[in-house]
């Protein structure tokens, strides 16, 4: 009676790698004995069948083995012909059973097994405006520049948009007579942070605009906050003026407001002002771990919006009284948990490198988006090092960007986004 190989037989050809194949045994009707190392060999591993001739069987088995017995060579060749250096010892004598570098052997490998992808979808980029037509640079900044709110504004959301980056959130330099000490200008429906957000809306409707919630812009003391004589930032009364600023933002077709002055409870009325105004739809990226941080210094430049001096007034020079200290992990985590709670659709936590932990520790405990921004500091650092020759510029920005996704952000705002987005281009068209 002729035999043949079931299927499982054959998976077992298959899968059984480069083991020994013995012995076709006539003693088992035709059936195949293998024998590999750590497996038995037992009748049950092989199935009988009823079809192909027990040669074609044995045929399969030499062939296979003919197979393996080439790849082990070429293997075996190779490394042969890899020289070591003079002086390097034996192999220490230990036996290492999981030997995690297998999985990083190839780049076929290394791109199955990646574990964090990156995106032009996961950023957003950061836009200054101002009055005017030219766009004026940032000395402190290369290659950023405040943009005119008809002209180069529009110009770079058309390039960002054909580079796949899809958001942008807009900060307006405030022209100095237009500060008060209470702001007032912030809700001028006119405006030009109004302005911009109408304009980017009419010219590109599928791109999504973020927008910058805070007095700082256009207080004449420089403070996200309005300032009482003796230094104290006015919480609630400033909240009056961010619900006003926020509503207006949303009807000039914001998709996003975002605080970012970190005055307590500013969330919860946020999202009331909105909703009693009919916008609904229009969410809230909050920035709920906003740290007083050194690394805004050029950002402040773009706008000219460092806490100024004031006679009669105490002014304080710096934000520590409603930012939260740099040695504070759990303080975040609060701040986070109370944005949540208010009606928050993104948390985002500023900076972005330094508090990678932060990230993470948002990530864990919540289950809405988590945005990084990675701040004006940031970008000057990677930009200085790189023109003075010190860092190989894309490679130290894109791990960069990758840490902060790695942590836990789905949102990224970052000066780099065209830059990082072409460079993503790139890299898929090779």
């Amino acid at each position: 009676m002729e035999r043949s190989l079931r299927p499982a037989a054959a998976a077992m050809i298959l899968g059984a790698g480069c083991a020994t194949f013995v012995n076709v045994a006539p003693s088992l009707g035709g059936s195949m004995a293998l024998k590999r190392p750590g497996l038995s060999s037992s009748p049950a591993s092989v199935q009988e069948g009823k079809s192909a001739p027990r040669s074609l069987a044995a045929g399969l088995v030499g062939l296979f083995s003919i197979s393996c017995f080439k790849a082990r060579s070429k293997s075996t060749v190779k490394a042969r012909d890899a020289r070591i250096p003079e002086g390097t010892p034996a192999p220490h004598p230990m036996s290492i059973r999981k030997r995690p570098r297998r999985n990083r052997r190839s780049p076929a490998a290394r791109d199955m097994f990646s574990e964090t992808t990156l995106k032009a979808s996961n950023f957003i980029l950061p836009l200054f405006v101002h009055e005017g037509t030219d766009d004026i640079p940032i000395s402190s900044m290369p290659g950023v520049s405040r943009l005119g709110v008809d002209t180069g504004l529009l110009q770079t959301v058309g390039e960002a948009v054909k580079l796949g980056v899809m958001s942008v959130v807009v900060f307006p330099k405030t022209p100095d007579e237009l500060k008060t000490q209470t702001a007032e200008e912030c809700f001028n429906p006119d405006g030009l942070a109004q302005r911009a957000i109408s304009n980017i809306k009419k010219a590109f409707p599928d791109v999504v605009v973020y927008t910058d919630v805070a007095l700082d812009p256009y207080n004449s003391l420089g403070h996200d906050g309005i300032v009482r004589s003796d230094g104290v930032i006015l919480n609630d009364e400033t909240i009056a003026y961010l619900c006003k600023q926020a509503v207006s933002q949303a009807e000039a077709g914001a998709d996003y407001v975002s605080p970012s002055d970190m005055m307590d409870g500013r969330v919860g009325a946020l999202r009331d002002a909105l909703d009693a105004a009919g916008f609904t739809d229009v969410g809230i990226m909050s920035y709920s771990a906003k740290y007083a941080s050194a690394f805004y210094g050029p950002f402040r430049e773009a706008l000219d919006s460092n806490p100024a001096v004031a006679e009669g007034w105490k002014v304080p020079d710096g934000k520590e009284t409603y930012q939260q200290d740099p040695a504070n992990y759990k303080e975040a985590l609060l701040e986070a948990a109370l944005d949540e709670e208010e009606g928050a659709d993104i948390l985002m936590v500023k900076p972005a490198m330094p508090y990678l932990d932060v990230i993470k520790g948002l990530h864990e405990q919540s289950n809405l988006p988590i945005a990084a921004y990675h701040v004006s500091g940031e970008y000057a650092m990677l930009k200085a090092a790189a023109q003075n020759g010190w860092l190989d510029e894309k490679r130290a920005v894109m791990e960069a960007l990758m840490s902060i996704r790695r942590a836990g952000a789905t949102v990224i705002l970052t000066y780099y986004a065209l830059q990082a987005a072409r460079w993503l281009q790139e890299d898929k068209a090779k």
